[in-house]
């Protein structure tokens, strides 16, 4: 057992793996972060409907997943493990007075319990099923609490770093049926793709950064409108870029 993720099960022979980092709002009963404990509902606690889009498509697939079970105020999961980042001391504009003054051994400890077995056992299902594509889901906030901008008007974004060839096939699928798609929008895969860069790139296996805006996914009829959208995205990638391998869905 572990306090880090957990794990759906699924068919290899979908050649797919979903991938939610953010997926939970969980803080542990001994870690204090010194804030209101409704910040940790907001989006800076987690991806909403990040998890129920994640699930909903590994349903659709029966493929398998894996789902951070930690709120990325204890320790974002999306982070390289020696990133300034990777315990945050504050988010869009609020302190997090726990995270403030963190020993050497208080801040191993959190990458010991957190960091290393979710990222341990994503390497372990990279290196065993070997997917042809891995979907990687989170949510955006349609604003940021300190943005002095206009609302971000994407409807979804994908984003990618040095490998961009599931993404521009799914930035064309997308925009061709009029949703509105960012490329590498609203943040650049290019700054921060810190699980792709270490799961997929790293292994030369094609990914799908998929951001969905969270006002999009809070209803159970808006989840299933994005995964009949998603699934036909996810399956033309995966098929056009592994032609020689046949699959289950």
């Amino acid at each position: 057992m572990t306090e880090a993720y957990h794990f759906l099960p699924g068919t290899p022979d979908s050649g797919i793996l979903v991938v939610v980092d953010h997926a939970s709002r969980d803080v542990p009963d001994d870690i204090d972060l010194g804030i209101d404990p409704a910040l940790i509902d907001r989006h800076i606690g987690w991806d909403i409907g990040a998890a129920d889009l994640g699930q909903a498509l590994c349903r659709r697939f029966g493929c398998p997943g894996l789902f951070g079970d930690v709120s990325r105020l204890v320790l974002d999961l999306h982070r390289e493990e020696d990133s300034a980042a990777l315990i945050p001391e504050s988010s869009d504009g609020h302190a997090i007075p726990g995270n403030h003054a963190l020993t050497d051994s208080e801040r191993r400890g959190r990458i010991e319990r957190f960091w290393r077995p979710y990222h341990g056992k994503l390497a372990e299902l990279v290196a065993e099923t070997r997917p042809a594509l891995i979907a990687a889901v989170h949510s955006f906030t349609p604003r940021l609490e300190t943005s002095v901008g206009p609302d971000r008007p994407w409807q979804v974004g994908i984003l990618y770093n040095q490998d961009d060839r599931a993404a521009r096939l799914a930035i064309a699928e997308l925009r061709a049926v009029g949703i509105e798609t960012g490329d590498n929008e609203p943040y650049s895969g290019k700054l921060l793709n810190a699980t792709m860069n270490m799961h997929a790139e790293a292994n030369g296996i094609p990914y799908l950064a998929i951001e969905v805006r969270n006002d999009l996914i809070r209803e159970t009829a808006e989840i299933e409108h994005w995964v009949d959208t998603l699934e036909r995205v996810i399956v033309h990638c995966r098929n056009k870029l592994a032609p020689e391998r046949s699959f289950r869905t």
